[in-house]
């Protein structure tokens, strides 16, 4: 019988270097599923924020006009390289996909690394904030190693070295290039009219202020969003935090739950291969699925 903190003993009896993959898949399949998939939506809506990469996505207009399709597609081409590992069948081909999209855009190292570093840095966040407990060190320095990998797959320069190198790279990154683009206001609304899609009608002006609500000051301020109230705040984060103490107390996940599986991913109910997920652009047309990427310069599929 898996008691509560088994599978963190499991994970400090793993190397963090060298099974970064099953620590990570540990982490983000068995013990926070549900987290991890907000705190990544919550990344990859950070960047927008950044002009370079919010006016790109509201150019290709895979977000403001096919923004279901851009949000399974995403998450099923990351889901398909923590499920299968990079060097199956799978994995490469997610990432092979990942980098012939990027390849049509000519955005820079910086904007794919910054992308990276969010993916490190807010899953580690949320969990300090609403997690039912937080990473460990072997775990960051896991998921630093496991994004270290798919960046070098995709091409990334000069990628940071541990945790803490994220972290610093990112909040340098957005005190410097954080601020307003009228196209990327575009994106963040169609985003959270995303999320919003997914309740029932009346609850779509709820699920938006809560989203807000869940945004720090420098995000408010780069998009012209009113900063919400204290208590609207107070309601959201709180229930968060009691979600936490909920799931604290419930038995361990007995079985692993990928992204695949989340009632979110709505546009493959037949099932999907890998291979056909996403956009096939020709270069310098719309239709890039995944922001904030550089086109790999030869970037290894493999």
């Amino acid at each position: 019988m898996v008691q509560r903190y088994d599978r963190l003993k499991e994970i400090r009896r793993l190397d963090p270097e060298r099974d970064f993959l099953e620590i990570y898949r540990l982490t983000v399949t068995y013990e926070f599923p549900w987290d991890v998939t907000r705190a990544l939506e919550l990344a990859l809506y950070r960047t927008y924020a950044v002009p370079s990469i919010g006016r790109l996505l509201d150019e290709t207009a895979e977000l403001t006009e096919r923004t279901q399709k851009r949000y399974d597609d995403t998450a099923l081409l990351l889901d398909a390289v923590v499920e299968h590992g990079f060097d199956t069948e799978e994995g490469r081909t997610a990432v092979r996909r990942i980098n012939q999209m990027h390849r049509s855009y000519d955005i820079s190292n910086d904007d794919m690394r910054y992308v990276l570093c969010t993916f490190v840095v807010t899953p580690k966040r949320w969990l300090d904030a609403y997690g039912w407990r937080r990473l460990s060190d072997h775990e960051l320095r896991a998921f630093a190693a496991y994004y270290r990998t798919l960046g070098a797959r995709m091409g990334i320069k000069d990628l940071p070295q541990s945790y803490e190198d994220f972290e610093h790279t990112l909040d340098t990154y957005e005190h410097e290039h954080f601020g307003w683009d009228e196209g990327a206001r575009r994106v963040s609304d169609a985003t959270l009219a995303l999320m919003a899609s997914w309740y029932p009608a009346p609850l779509a002006p709820l699920v938006r202020g809560a989203s807000l609500a869940l945004l720090d000051d420098s995000l408010l301020r780069a998009f012209r969003y009113d900063r919400p109230g204290p208590v609207a705040r107070g309601l959201t984060r709180g229930a968060l935090r009691l979600r936490a103490r909920a799931v604290r107390l419930l038995p361990p996940r007995r079985k692993p739950h990928y992204a695949r599986q989340n009632p979110e991913i709505k546009g493959y109910p037949d099932g999907y291969e890998v291979a056909a997920l996403g956009t096939f652009p020709t270069p310098g047309v719309r239709g890039c699925p995944v922001p904030g990427h550089r086109r790999p310069t030869e970037a290894p599929a493999e």
